[in-house]
């Protein structure tokens, strides 16, 4: 139909044997938001690099605007009208430029530009863009200088410099906060009442409900779900993506009674009021709280990151104060950071020496390394957090996310910790792999204290024993995991109650 922005018919893609599309349909049209959720391995990343150009189709037939769209590469896909910003922010702007020669670079390099740039001339057109996408930033800041939803939205706005007639969003809200969301779904708002068509993939519910006219949901290679009549059937949607109905998580709450991690009077940064808490011996504890609110701060200082501004940290009845990551990691307290690609993923390594990177003395004999004992303990994490990959002999970027997130949770759990931190672990992956992943830390809790750093309420009812809430580097609120006000929750998350710093129960 002549009215779609970008119509996919009977899309087919195979990797040697591996049949990964099979059959895809799928209609984007003007001015409206289609979601596109699936299960890590479901497809949605080839699909939307045929779409974007990265890959050839091996059939089916793709339309842009009623006319036959086959892009030879990247580049020709965008100078089409399809144009895409990948969950990587940085893939999506340069960042030791100015956000004025971000927004303008796509320009700058055309055929027939010319060799001179008129600055005076480019700023005034940066500022233009910036201006129609209701941005306001210095043209002059350095992007990398600027704060994560800054360069997201800059990344966007570059993509909507070329006028496309599609967008596609690729998880843009995994490293936003909840105010910093709300600007995003603005510009998405506004760039919808100008017509474009915008595919969104995500994960999150929160961001679903609040975007989505029509959801279309994969599994497996295929389209297991189309959902556009009004209200959206979000609990089928999810039903759809993992093959069984969406249940409640059945926690069962541990009331430890060993004291493993205790904070005394411990202040997170000048001015902040001191906070005390108590980890014990099997607690799963989710610290939430939004961004600024302490949590990643607390982190850093547990890992030996940052420095405390007083009070005291024990761990087992004993003083710590971790001079440095090497000295947390020797007294037994490890972290799994978050934005895996920049903080943990080691690109040219494989699966196996990624998972290992910390431990390898105990792998090794003097300098040599052995590479079987490497590999079988490898191997076993695969087998128990269900990591899907061929060998773990592969390349860590041959994963889907979801994998790649796995990989590095098994990373710390390869050891024996006294405190095992977790900063945003479910960042960017599935409910489906997300399950996975606290099935496999709730498991193995006992012998350790465990502290799950989150932003998104959801994830933390899914995980914790107990949740805490922090705001302004204080803890405002802590609830256990057994039938939860999420009212009491929301608002103490939100700062909507009276602070009250004070010791754990």
């Amino acid at each position: 139909m002549a009215g779609d922005a970008l119509k996919v018919n009977g899309l087919q893609k195979s990797f040697g044997k591996n049949h990964v599309l099979r059959g895809i349909d799928l209609t984007l049209s003007p001015g409206s938001v289609t979601v596109l959720m699936g299960a890590n391995g479901a497809g949605k990343s080839t699909l939307v690099k045929v779409i974007c150009g990265h890959h050839r189709g091996d059939g089916g037939t793709m339309t842009l605007a009623g006319t036959a769209f086959e892009p030879e590469d990247a580049a020709d896909a965008i100078r089409k009208g399809v144009v895409t910003v990948h969950q990587s922010i940085d893939d999506g702007v340069i960042p030791d430029l100015d956000v004025a020669n971000n927004l303008m670079l796509d320009r700058l390099v055309e055929r027939g530009h010319g060799l001179f740039v008129r600055e005076r001339h480019l700023r005034a057109e940066a500022a233009k863009v910036a201006a129609a996408m209701g941005i306001d930033v210095n043209l002059r800041a350095r992007v990398s200088d600027l704060a994560v939803a800054d360069r997201q939205m800059i990344a966007i706005a570059r993509a909507m410099a070329r006028a496309p007639q599609v967008l596609i969003l690729d998880e843009p809200t995994s490293s936003l906060s909840a105010t910093e969301a709300d600007r995003l779904f603005a510009l998405i708002d506004r760039l919808r009442a100008q017509g474009v068509a915008i595919l969104y993939i995500s994960h999150r519910m929160s961001d679903i409900r609040r975007i989505a006219d029509c959801i279309v949901v994969m599994r497996d290679g295929a389209v297991s779900g189309v959902f556009e009549t009004k209200p959206l059937d979000y609990e089928a949607a999810v039903t759809a993506m993992l093959g069984h109905r969406m249940t409640e998580v059945d926690v069962a709450v541990q009331n430890g009674s060993t004291p493993v991690l205790e904070l005394h009077d411990l202040q997170l940064f000048d001015g902040a009021a001191p906070i005390s808490l108590t980890a014990h011996d099997g607690d799963v504890v989710a610290l939430v709280g939004l961004l600024g609110s302490g949590k990643s701060r607390l982190a850093e200082i547990l890992f030996g990151i940052a420095p405390s501004h007083g009070g005291e940290i024990r761990i087992n009845g004993q003083h710590y104060a971790p001079r440095s990551v090497e000295d947390a990691v020797a007294q037994g307290v490890f972290m799994s950071p978050k934005d895996r690609a920049t903080n943990a993923v080691i690109p040219a390594f494989d699966i196996a020496d990624n998972m290992t990177l910390p431990f390898l003395r105990g792998l090794s004999i003097g300098s040599f390394l052995k590479p079987r004992q490497q590999r079988n303990t490898a191997q076993g994490m695969v087998d128990q957090l269900g990591i899907v990959c061929q060998s773990v002999g592969d390349g860590i970027n041959t994963l889907s996310g979801g994998n790649q997130q796995k990989v590095m949770i098994a990373r710390w759990l390869l050891e024996p910790a006294r405190v095992l931190l977790l900063d945003e672990p479910f960042q960017g992956v599935d409910i489906g792999a997300r399950r996975d992943i606290g099935r496999h830390i709730r498991a193995t809790a006992q012998g350790r204290a465990t502290l799950v750093f989150l932003a998104e309420i959801d994830e933390a009812l899914e995980i914790a024993d107990r949740i805490v809430v922090m705001n302004e580097g204080a803890i405002v609120g802590e609830h256990a995991n057994r039938n939860v006000d999420l009212a009491a929750l929301v608002s103490d998350i939100s700062g909507a109650r009276p602070t009250a710093a004070g010791p754990a129960p």
